[in-house]
């Protein structure tokens, strides 16, 4: 009988040896019959090593000798992994052990695009607070700040009823959405019956009958099925980060990048939302800087890095700058004007019919407020 541990191992090493025909499931079970060797043949140091090390003590190991498994990327580790005093292997110190510098504050690891919902622009104090910093961070905003009023935040509607007016309201004219909006609420029966049921169970007919295309007909049911299924709920999209919320929202259909970004704004109001691809943001930051042309949307990040952690608050002063730099109509003079010929009468009128219709356009492009939910 072998007893020796080596010679053991070389019994098992040449078994192979003398069967060359067999197939590879001998020679599995024979790695399998070393592993086993090199385990238990191995002679342990009793003195050193701690009783529950033992592959068949009764007794199950102390849980300070397992490592735990890695946390999520996001979440804050605070476990220490300790390290038995006695092994006779040395290790590199541990700088999460308890014999560490423990002055060291736990480092928070998540990635730096997940932004989580602070306290909202319409707490008190957060806008106050917004414009104080965005004062010293950025000297060219600063003027802008001082020509305007300070935003104010306001979310009368839940988020629900805020996507569900977002959808109503997009590509049509503000007075042109404003009715079909309010026929909408009158077909519900007001607004605390903008429900995700109560959505569902209008037809495409009934809303086509108050206005609503076929295609948002679909975006509306869309939106409420995946409410009464569970995929979305008001809660969850509160609580969502921006990352997060971004991409479920988007999942709606008739929902887009830039249409997130003014719910989070107008409707959440979170308070580090930059719509890099809005063209009146755009064209805001090439008037505050002076650039020669309008910056592109993968540049926005770099251009208003500094107005970290308040971007949603920048954005709003860009929409103010534009609309300040866009023609303004001109202001009627109290002097009643000289006879004109009825041809050049008619043609004046017809131009500053012209006037007013693309100055409300321009207005209408560049303040999503007329569009946003929860607002107007």
């Amino acid at each position: 009988m072998v007893t020796d541990p080596e010679e053991k191992l070389l019994g098992v090493l040449q078994c192979p040896q003398a069967h060359p025909t067999q197939d590879t499931r001998h020679n599995t079970a024979t790695v399998e019959q070393v592993e086993k060797v090199l385990i238990y043949s191995t002679p342990r140091n009793t003195t050193n090593a701690p009783r529950s090390n033992h592959p068949k003590s009764k007794h199950p190991p102390s849980t300070s000798q397992f490592h735990p498994l890695p946390s999520p990327p996001w979440a804050t580790s605070t476990t220490t992994t300790t390290t038995s005093p006695t092994s006779s292997r040395s290790k590199k110190p541990n700088p999460s052990s308890p014999t560490s510098n423990s002055s060291k504050k736990p480092r928070v690891v998540g990635p730096a695009a997940l932004v989580f919902p602070g306290r909202p622009l319409s707490a008190d104090g957060v806008v106050a607070a917004a414009i104080h910093h965005l004062r010293a961070a950025d000297h060219a905003l600063a003027a802008v700040i001082d020509a305007h009023e300070p935003p104010a935040f306001v979310c009368p509607h839940r988020p629900f009823h805020s996507l569900v007016r977002s959808i109503l309201y997009q590509q049509l004219a503000f007075k042109a959405a404003a009715s079909v909006y309010s026929r909408f609420l009158a077909l519900l029966g007001g607004e605390h019956n903008v429900l995700p049921d109560a959505v569902l169970a209008l037809t495409t007919q009934d809303l086509r009958q108050i206005g609503v295309s076929p295609r948002k007909a679909t975006y509306l049911h869309d939106l409420a099925r995946k409410y009464a299924s569970g995929i979305l709920s008001d809660a969850a999209v509160v609580n969502m980060d921006d990352r997060s919320l971004a991409a479920m929202l988007t999942m709606v259909k008739g929902i887009g990048a830039w249409s997130v970004h003014m719910f989070m704004i107008f409707s959440l109001a979170r308070p580090d939302v930059l719509p890099a691809a809005d063209l009146g943001v755009r064209k805001g930051v090439q008037h505050l800087y002076g650039l020669k042309d309008v910056p592109r949307p993968s540049q926005m990040e770099k251009l208003c890095e500094q107005w970290r952690p308040y971007r949603s608050v920048g954005a709003w002063y860009m929409w103010r700058l534009i609309e300040s730099k866009s023609p303004q109509p001109v202001p009627t003079i109290p002097v009643e004007p000289p006879a004109l010929p009825a041809d050049d009468e008619l043609l004046l009128q017809h131009q500053q019919q012209h006037q007013q219709q693309e100055q409300h356009s321009i207005i209408q492009m560049i303040d999503p407020l007329q569009m946003l939910p929860g607002m107007g």
